[in-house]
């Protein structure tokens, strides 16, 4: 890796971690923020819910912008928006403004996302350099994620949680000033034309859907506007598959849709962000509600999980070199089960920590062994001018399955708890939860087994 790659690999890092790092800075600092605005308890949801809706569903719509008027320009935009949008929502004096502030902070995010993972998967050709930079990269994510949780504690018990927003500023503002000189523009070399009518019906579709389901979350899966939301969710995406076969110049080709590496790689991301992070919530409502931890020492038990996702994705390249993509995927799954598992024996004592901790450890590592080998799976074997596509696909599936995961356990917990709040009606709720999570693991690895084993898997050398 010469020296310019690497400079060009940091930078695209920064700014991955840093957007990882808003999908769960404010989950502690909710009670605070509503408590500084005078938002209502119904209305409190909304912080979080308007930066999914604007982040997962504009995902797939900006990573096709981006094949057309250029990633690059794309991704430093979408910097300078989350910037901008950091700072007013740090400066925010109404309900109102933070909201304007959180469906800005989605829509940098929406570009920047699949723009950095394109100019990633185009700047490192296939092989090795593009697994090493794919695992770091996954790595850093999902640490951003869980730094997230610990950074949000931390900032708000020791400062405000408007620094919540602000640390957003610096890191953006050094990446527009370095990101220029280093990084190349890239689009495909035949511009294509916008699928104007798979646009709007992906994104409304995915908008929909994600609304469904923080609604399900939220009031439970037989709520009007959970039940209205997903229905129209599916329709308007059952319309946008019929849209693409007819297209002239599709948003996303079938034929792309159609190959196993893509679809059944995409599956598994989607599976693997839907377990890990609602596996957070789930530890996160157990330590502070079974064992009675504070917010700040809860987030910060979570430094664990993201040493193991940062040694997941440091082994993931070499483990995918030495054996095979399909291997991985297998074997990290197994790995995450079985860790995820073995939190089935959490007792309602601080004592249960000595297991919580080593498990959430190796799941980590497990985890992103999977999201590397999605990565991989879901961006090899396609041309410069679909990475932009696979990138936005590998995007949206990571964005939706954060938002999925914790409004499916929450259900989970809330059904099983019966509405009772006691440390043990918790506890059984997380303990069933966790087993749903247990199986969504193992149902990937069977996936990965089944629909990925006629592929030829060649082992790579370093």
């Amino acid at each position: 890796m010469t020296g310019r790659l690497k400079l060009i690999l940091a930078v695209l890092l920064v700014a991955q971690f840093m957007l990882a790092v808003d999908f769960s800075i404010l989950n502690v600092a909710l009670p605070a923020i509503g408590d500084g605005l005078g938002f209502s308890l119904t209305n409190l949801q909304w912080i979080a819910t308007s930066f999914a809706l604007s982040a997962a569903g504009f995902t797939l719509f900006f990573g096709r912008v981006g094949d057309l008027i250029g990633r690059k320009r794309i991704f430093l935009g979408s910097l300078a928006l989350l910037g901008l949008s950091s700072l007013v929502g740090g400066l925010a004096t109404s309900p109102e403004i933070l909201i304007v502030a959180r469906v800005a902070q989605g829509l940098a995010t929406a570009a920047a996302t699949p723009a950095g993972l394109a100019l990633l998967t185009t700047s490192f050709p296939e092989g090795p350099l593009r697994q090493k930079a794919l695992g770091l990269n996954g790595a850093l994510m999902s640490a951003g994620f869980t730094a997230g949780a610990v950074l949000g504690g931390v900032l708000t018990d020791l400062l405000s949680w408007r620094w919540s927003f602000f640390i957003n500023v610096p890191v953006a503002l050094a990446v527009l000033l370095v990101a220029p000189s280093i990084i190349t523009e890239s689009r495909p070399a035949e511009r294509p034309k916008m699928d104007l009518p798979g646009a709007l019906s992906v994104t409304l579709g995915l908008l929909a859907l994600v609304f469904g389901l923080t609604q399900a979350g939220e009031h439970g899966w037989t709520h009007p506007a959970a039940l209205m939301g997903l229905a129209a969710g599916a329709v308007l995406l059952i319309a946008f598959y019929l849209i693409e076969r007819r297209a002239e110049q599709p948003l996303v080709p079938v034929h792309v849709l159609k190959k196993p590496t893509v679809a059944w790689g995409n599956v598994l991301g989607l599976l693997a962000f839907v377990t890990e992070t609602s596996l957070v919530y789930l530890l996160t409502l157990y330590m502070q509600k079974t064992l009675g931890f504070s917010a700040l020492t809860a987030g910060i038990s979570f430094g664990v999980l993201g040493v193991g996702t940062v040694t997941g994705g440091m082994l993931a390249p070499k483990v995918i070199a030495r054996t095979s993509t399909l291997t991985t995927l297998v074997a990290g799954s197994l790995l995450q089960a079985l860790s995820t598992a073995a939190l089935l024996l959490l007792g309602d004592t601080a004592a249960s920590m000595w297991l919580l901790l080593p498990a959430t450890f190796l799941g980590g590592v497990g985890n992103m062994l999977v999201i590397v080998g999605f990565m991989v799976t879901a961006t090899t074997g396609l041309p410069d001018r679909e990475q932009g596509l696979a990138t936005g696909l590998a995007s949206m599936s990571q964005q939706v399955g954060i938002t999925l995961g914790t409004p499916v356990m929450s259900a989970v917990v809330a059904a099983t708890a019966g509405g009772a709040l006691g440390a043990q009606a918790i506890l059984d709720g997380v303990t069933v939860a966790i087993a749903v999570n247990t199986a969504l693991v193992l149902l990937g690895a069977l996936i990965a087994a089944v629909a990925l084993r006629t592929r030829k898997q060649t082992p790579r050398t370093a």
